[in-house]
């Protein structure tokens, strides 16, 4: 098996469409050269955070479809599916199984009891404040047993998803289990979901700890890569992170992008984004949306915090009725470090600038990867995010057939179609990327590969996008305005 350098959707099982079925049909039907591969987000039995908290990797959501619904998929298109590496639900077999027989449980060694965390079951306040965490409150809850007994245990995200000890010959075992069981599904990669919050060691940020997320790491990949598999470790913080796990020739994502992209386009100014293009890793995916928000941390450094500011600044004032509070805790808000925006409301729902962000993103290093909502330039959904009282809402509207065949006769989403099929076709894309001399308020990008070249030509200030390339048969230049 092996991954094509053609674009990627991101979705979940019930989001284009209200089933895997439909997802199926919508892709094959609307989207057959402008897609190539699919991530779905998680399909499986889940009693919290949209799938993120698994009961088990056996089987899928009935209410989703079955997993030949999955292989049908997997038959057309690249498969990436979803690992959730440092935490499993509370409503599993394995934690209602701990929380009923306490040690006498087959997985007791599996959970991170503050009594195993400590000799007497307490972990100082000072220690407490130096984890690294994005959610208010501390990284614990106390849990009730059936005879009244309380204990606490190690929780860094919510309620229901309960952190495993990767340490644990038990966990191991069973995380070996499943991902074979998945690895046999044959999907091409199996994303780490929260992979850097696996490491807990009481006095330290408890945040990708070396060296033992890098044995962590070769352990996982050794239960998949016999079967043509690899991993995909999702960290998403400071870039130096993604160089790190680059260097070592694992798969990565471009979470600085968005963030640059914005300051690129808001303030009219190609020296960030040039900066990042020849530093970022080659082997990467690269995102302006996903289901979650659009990263601040991860563009650190690459941007001042001046700069970071103004562009969260400006987001809030241009980004189509966008409130800070949609990205507070009061709307549920888990990750204090990222901002909840579509990308197409982000841009003030301009189709120019809209397109010379995707522009920027298919011609920078790596596998473009292309959220849902991005893929119909869907604008803020804030009725639902009310509803909810779910920040992330905002940019997690459901599609049903009849909107997303209402949403691809809008002339964006048509330009959109059209730059994608380019970017799937052409094989200048497989080569290497240069960067021209311009001035600041223009960005040219050049791929060249094996006699094909295309440079994309943007205006930073009127966001004004063309692309010229050599045709293949007759060696003529030719060009067309996104």
């Amino acid at each position: 098996m092996e991954l094509k350098n053609k674009i990627q959707l991101i979705t979940y099982p019930d989001s284009l469409g209200k089933n895997l079925q439909e997802l199926h049909y919508v892709m094959k039907r609307y989207f057959p050269k402008a897609i190539n591969g699919v991530h779905i987000l998680p399909f499986y039995p889940s009693s919290a955070d949209r799938g993120f908290a698994p009961l088990t990797y056996y089987e899928t959501d009935p209410s989703f479809g079955t997993w030949q619904d999955i292989e049908l998929i997997r038959e057309g298109f690249d498969l990436m599916i979803d690992f959730m590496v440092n935490h499993i639900s509370r409503q599993s077999k394995y934690f209602i199984d701990y929380l009923e027989n306490h040690d006498k449980s087959e997985y007791a060694d599996m959970f991170l009891s503050f009594n195993k965390l400590s000799t007497d079951g307490k972990i100082n306040q000072k220690d407490i404040e130096k984890v690294y965490t994005r959610k208010p409150g501390p990284p614990s809850q106390d849990i009730q047993r059936p005879d009244g007994s309380i204990e606490t245990i190690w929780t860094i995200f919510g309620f229901e998803q309960i952190d495993v000890d990767v340490k644990s010959p038990k966990t191991r075992e069973l995380f070996r289990d499943f991902l074979v069981f998945l690895s046999r599904k044959k999907p091409l990669y199996i994303r780490l979901d929260a992979f850097a919050y696996t490491t807990v060691k009481v006095g330290t940020s408890c945040f990708f700890l070396e060296p033992e997320v890098w044995e962590l790491l070769e352990m996982l990949k050794g239960f998949v890569s016999p079967f043509g598999v690899e991993v995909v470790p999702e960290v998403h913080e400071h870039y130096s992170y993604q160089l790190k796990l680059s260097e070592k020739g694992y798969w990565v994502y471009d979470f600085a992008l968005p963030m640059l992209v914005l300051h690129t386009l808001y303030h009219h100014t190609n020296k960030r984004l040039v900066n990042w293009l020849n530093i970022c890793p080659k082997k990467q995916f690269t995102t302006l949306d996903t289901h979650d928000g659009m990263g601040v941390v991860d563009v650190a450094d690459l941007m001042s915090k001046e700069e970071i500011d103004l562009v969260i600044e400006s987001l809030y004032k241009e980004g189509s009725n966008i409130k800070p509070i949609y990205s507070s805790a009061e709307f549920g808000n888990l990750d204090v470090y990222q901002v909840n925006c579509t990308y197409y409301s982000a841009l003030k729902c301009n189709d120019d600038s809209y397109l010379a962000a995707r522009t920027i993103q298919f011609f920078t290093p790596g596998i473009p990867q292309v959220y849902y909502v991005g893929l119909l330039a869907g604008e803020n959904d804030i009725e639902l995010a009310e509803k909810t009282r779910n920040g992330r809402d905002i940019n997690r509207h459901n599609f049903t057939i009849e909107e997303i065949n209402e949403a691809v006769q809008k002339p964006v989403v048509q330009r959109l179609i059209r730059l994608m099929e380019f970017r799937n076709s052409y094989p200048a894309f497989d080569g290497d990327l240069t960067i021209e001399d311009s001035k600041e308020s223009e960005l040219i990008l050049t791929f060249t590969c094996k006699g094909y070249k295309t440079t994309a030509y943007i205006d930073l200030e009127t966001y004004h996008t063309k692309v010229n390339y050599i045709d293949g048969s007759s060696g003529s230049l030719r060009e067309f305005v996104i």
